[in-house]
């Protein structure tokens, strides 16, 4: 049978396919009754879905990281796109095909890798150059920054996301470095090193985690490291370039609050810390309005983002709606839509305001 992709479900309709458990658990209804509550995933989205029937034993077959075959239909609840399981197996990886369940960037990896290297090639701070050059030119830096994402589920969390938060970090330094009036050396470098040693704090697969090392050390004090291990490759490298580049890693997160072991105290790092925070945000904006499952313009409560979101397009108008066009040396406009209404008083009020417009019509204030 054909697989259906989430984002194609349609309501009521009766499907069986193929998906990937994001999450599973055991939930407990307010009648007692337990319920499995389970986010179900391929490469178009993630729905959430519920099974009602033989809940706990299926909770100790059925596991996050498992492919299965459901069988059941999507229906509408509170507004938001949810599937009824009737039936759920797990099934063997060599079942699927891996192109189904994996999200990845819009523009090739070897593409962006190569936009981002020409970049760095053309920095004019010789020393951050043959740094950036070094660290780009390890062949497993390469391999993992072409398919790691740059989040566990919400920030750029896909096949080559992280490159393409890298790139568009770095696409973004170099505009606002030139209208700001700061150093572009140090802000594209932030840009490449702030987040690369997410390929040592998270996991690859269908299923990413933190590793040991990210929940040990994390990407901040990883990325410290890396320039102090290949800036020491580099005869010469000046201790005051590889001091405010290690600033500028540290307080990429901008306040402690948010894990930032320093606040930015140069131009270039408050500038790569707004770069970043922005790129994050916006990503996460257009992610929201192509995935949310609930029905209308609006999306459901988005928890990180503390508010829901316009999905639609704004409006755009590129005539007037009212258009004016002169005739004989008379205005005219076009007429209102709106009902007339009928009946003895309103016509009567319709009379006298007309009589009023008449009697004021050629009274001007100077």
């Amino acid at each position: 049978m054909q697989r259906v992709m989430i984002k194609d479900l349609r309501p009521k309709e009766e499907i069986e396919s193929s998906y990937l458990v994001k999450f599973i658990q055991l939930v407990e209804a307010r009648d007692g009754k337990e319920y499995l509550n389970i986010i179900l995933s391929d490469a178009s989205g993630d729905i959430e879905a519920r099974v009602w029937n033989e809940a706990a034993n299926l909770a100790q077959t059925i596991d996050k990281g498992q492919f299965v075959q459901v069988k059941g239909k999507a229906n509408i609840y509170q507004g938001k796109k949810q599937f009824i399981i009737q039936s759920i197996e797990s099934i063997g990886a060599d079942a699927v095909d891996e192109k189904d369940f994996i999200h990845s960037a819009k523009t090739d990896a070897d593409e962006m890798f190569s936009q981002l290297y020409a970049i760095v090639q053309n920095l004019d701070d010789v020393y951050i150059k043959d740094l950036l050059t070094m660290i780009l030119d390890e062949k497993e830096i390469q391999r993992r920054l072409k398919s790691w994402q740059a989040g566990k589920s919400i920030h750029h969390a896909y096949k080559a996301g992280l490159l393409e938060h890298i790139l568009s970090c770095v696409n973004l330094s170099l505009t606002l470095s030139d209208h700001y009036n700061v150093n572009k050396n140090y802000v594209v470098a932030g840009a490449i090193l702030h987040d690369l040693c997410k390929i040592y704090e998270l996991s690859d697969g269908y299923n990413v985690d933190y590793t040991e090392e990210g929940k040990l050390v994390g990407h901040l004090v990883k990325g410290v490291e890396i320039v102090e291990k290949y800036s020491y490759k580099i005869k010469g490298f000046p201790y005051d370039l590889k001091m405010h580049l290690k600033h500028i890693l540290l307080s990429h997160h901008g306040f402690y609050e948010y894990g930032s072991p320093k606040l930015p105290q140069t131009s270039e790092a408050m500038l790569l810390h707004l770069i970043d925070h922005m790129d994050s945000k916006m990503h996460a904006f257009e992610t929201i309005k192509r995935n949310d499952q609930n029905t209308g313009h609006w999306s459901g409560f988005v928890k990180h983002l503390d508010r829901i979101i316009y999905k639609d397009e704004l409006p755009f108008y590129p005539d007037y709606q009212q258009a004016e066009a002169k005739e004989s040396g008379k205005t005219t406009s076009k007429k209102s839509s709106a009902p007339k209404k009928t009946g003895g008083k309103s016509h009567k009020n319709q009379e006298v305001k007309q009589n009023l417009g008449n009697l004021l019509k050629d009274f001007k204030v100077d």
